[in-house]
């Protein structure tokens, strides 16, 4: 991407456990280690993306509530990871009492959109993800008003596109209301069991469905993914050589290809 040009994506999907966070924090490892300069946005009060990229609570002293409230500028909440070029701007739990606090407030839905104007000209960053949380509150209609797009994880099982179902009327709401340019990024296969044939049902529909909205790197069910969390690494610091970092390289290298013909069309 070119040294100006900021691309901000909302990881949604109002299933829980279709690893979204899991993606959130490894796609934003990925891109960084491709030279792309990320900051990542933990919009989720559990505040599990801060903690799988090693942020102790000590380390969250200013977190996205703080840039919410308007008490602080992005730049400033915005805190270095082990991997150079990927930053995150933390959470915890005050977060979860947003939606009181902002109440009736004006422009209650356009705080992190407005918070975003000061890096969108500036920079420094290339990338934008924001981490949404399961559900349809303030936070998650936050991030998708201050989106370019949605980046949606969809996990190989039965229940997979009920889930997405949902997310796409949220979509539509929300570019109804208060940000008429969203759309869909791209839809990642997620958990995906090459020896299981309902993965392959699902895979088959997703594409007949989306088409080339889907990303042709598929994530695979993973132990080293799952593990990496707990010592507070992106699966790439933990195991670089595992099928489930291979298969985040890969996904980042599609998301800059893709990115990148998107804006040839657009000049």
């Amino acid at each position: 991407m070119s040294a100006n040009a900021l691309r901000v994506l909302a990881i949604a999907n109002q299933k829980g456990g279709v690893g979204k966070t899991t993606t959130a924090i490894n796609l934003g490892t990925a891109l960084a280690a491709c030279g792309e300069k990320v900051l990542l946005i933990d919009a989720d009060p559990q505040g599990n993306c801060s903690t799988g990229l090693g942020i102790g609570r000590t380390q969250r002293r200013t977190t996205l509530y703080d840039v919410l409230m308007g008490e602080s500028p992005v730049v400033d909440a915005a805190v270095r990871t082990e991997l150079p070029g990927l930053d995150v701007i933390p959470a915890d739990a005050d977060l979860s009492g947003i939606e009181i606090e902002l109440g009736q407030t004006a422009r209650r839905s356009y705080r992190l959109r407005d918070a975003l104007e000061a890096i969108r000209a500036n920079g420094p960053y290339t990338y934008v993800l924001i981490d949404c949380p399961p559900s349809l509150n303030v936070l998650t209609v936050n991030a998708m008003t201050a989106a370019d797009a949605v980046f949606v994880p969809l996990q190989c099982e039965f229940f997979a596109l009920e889930g997405l179902t949902q997310l796409m009327r949220t979509i539509e709401r929300v570019r109804g209301s208060l940000n008429p340019h969203l759309e869909i990024q791209g839809v990642v296969l997620t958990m995906y069991d090459r020896r299981n044939s309902l993965s392959e049902q699902v895979a088959h529909d997703v594409r007949a469905h989306f088409g080339d909205k889907v990303y042709d790197a598929v994530i695979p069910r993973n132990v080293r993914v799952s593990e990496a969390p707990s010592f507070g690494k992106p699966v790439l610091l933990y195991d670089l050589k595992c099928a489930g970092s291979q298969a985040y390289l890969k996904l980042a290298r599609e998301v800059i290809s893709r990115e990148r013909d998107r804006q040839a069309k657009a000049a």
